[in-house]
């Protein structure tokens, strides 16, 4: 008997979800820039800052001590105990190395607990605008993403009746950010304190709250929603080095969270990747538990390039842009430009913008889309105020082309 043999095919998984519009649009940016084009990149959250010498130092210390071999899978001991010291002198938070899992960056961090509470079928609420991983991340795992948008007019923040009503029978998991990426929003301890009441009376819901820019927040001390002991077993915080410590390359993400869930974390991430890289850990130890003034001086000069871009884009016409508390993004809403048309080039929504911007004025930004809100655009201040300048420059050029 003679078989026909069918086309090879790759998993149906890959029609789950999308390429990261984030990396997607830095991609595109590269290209350009290696065809000689000077693109400006405003598009990915990244500082431009290096790595502060002590922690490059204990990074390389380490490689002279021979850290070179398997870390267990959570994370060296005396790390998640650096972790815990953390939590206690940042955030009053009391945790216990058994609570902590140790990663490869906090997308890994969120892909783990996605992978270990969120069955076929589970509804996860996510408030819009969001982090373009974190509905993907539920797809890939057979969960059900529950937008809910928020407006300019909320600071993009959910309200507790707004919460409640998204709940149902079906809902397993809530997953935000303070501060936001994109919008920059920072829940109050008050804000926090009206979603607590709520998830009070549904124990069984799990909260991630992801804290990536706990250091980058220009209002004040940075408020968690773990520190509220009615909720705090359904909380699973997320954090990293990435942001706070311009420590983007050396990928390292933490949760804390209840032993049962980090158990199966650990379980998860030990068919993956097994334990994060041991030089980074090494490193992370001194990140953490030493002076944080470097962290301290890169949000100062965040809320110098903060005040900056937040003037220029007032100079363009029609761009609302809410002020953002936190991280260092801004997310004008450019929707007036849709239809708008510059040559052959058409504006039908901010796809089209990000594009045009990208082609026309070599300056890379991010749609709105990927995050949850298809009228605005993210633009990042991680870059040199010279930069930011150029570009802001550019992108009023360009759009004052539209007609």
């Amino acid at each position: 008997m003679q078989f026909v043999a069918e086309p090879m095919q790759l998993s149906s998984l890959l029609q789950r979800f999308a390429e990261p519009e984030t990396l997607k649009m830095a991609k595109l940016g590269r290209e350009l820039r290696a065809k000689g084009i000077d693109v400006i990149d405003l598009s990915l959250g990244e500082p431009d800052f290096d790595t502060p010498d002590h922690i490059k130092e204990a990074a390389k210390k380490a490689i002279d001590e021979n850290w070179s071999h398997y870390p267990p899978v959570a994370g060296y001991p005396d790390l998640r105990e650096a972790i815990c010291t953390k939590f206690k002198r940042d955030n009053n938070l009391d945790y216990k190395p058994e609570n902590i899992v140790v990663s490869t960056g906090a997308k890994q961090s969120l892909a783990n607990i996605i992978l270990a509470v969120v069955d076929q079928g589970d509804e996860v609420i996510i408030p819009a605008p969001f982090w373009v991983t974190y509905s993907e991340l539920v797809k890939i795992a057979g969960g059900v993403p529950v937008i809910i948008r928020t407006s300019i007019e909320s600071e993009y923040k959910l309200s507790a009746a707004e919460l409640s009503e998204a709940i149902t029978e079906k809902t397993k998991l809530f997953l935000f950010s303070s501060p936001c990426n994109p919008s920059g929003s920072v829940y109050s301890k008050n804000e926090l304190a009206e979603l607590v009441e709520v998830f009070s009376a549904h124990p069984n819901i799990f909260i991630i709250s992801d804290e990536i820019y706990e250091y980058i927040n220009f209002v004040g001390n940075h408020e968690s929603i773990a520190q509220f002991d009615s909720i705090k077993d359904q909380v699973i915080i997320v954090n990293g080095l990435s942001k706070g410590f311009a420590m983007t390359g050396y990928r390292l993400g933490f949760i804390a969270a209840n032993a049962e869930v980090a158990k199966a974390c650990e379980k998860i991430q030990g068919q993956f990747t097994s334990g994060a890289n041991a030089i980074t850990q090494r490193a992370a130890i001194v990140a953490l538990t030493s002076d944080l003034r470097p962290s301290r001086e890169m949000t100062k000069e965040f809320t110098r390039r903060r005040e900056r871009i937040l003037q220029l884009i007032s100079e363009i016409p029609h761009c609302d842009c809410a002020i953002p508390e936190g991280a260092f993004y801004i997310f004008p809403n450019v929707s007036h430009y849709f239809g708008k048309r510059n040559g052959d080039a058409v504006m039908q929504n901010a796809d089209d913008i990000c594009m045009y911007l990208l082609n026309d004025a070599n300056v890379s930004t991010v749609t709105g889309r990927a995050f949850g809100e298809p009228g605005c655009i993210r633009i990042s201040f991680a870059n040199s105020m010279q930069k930011i300048e150029e570009g802001m420059k550019r992108i009023r050029e360009a759009l004052a082309k539209l007609k």
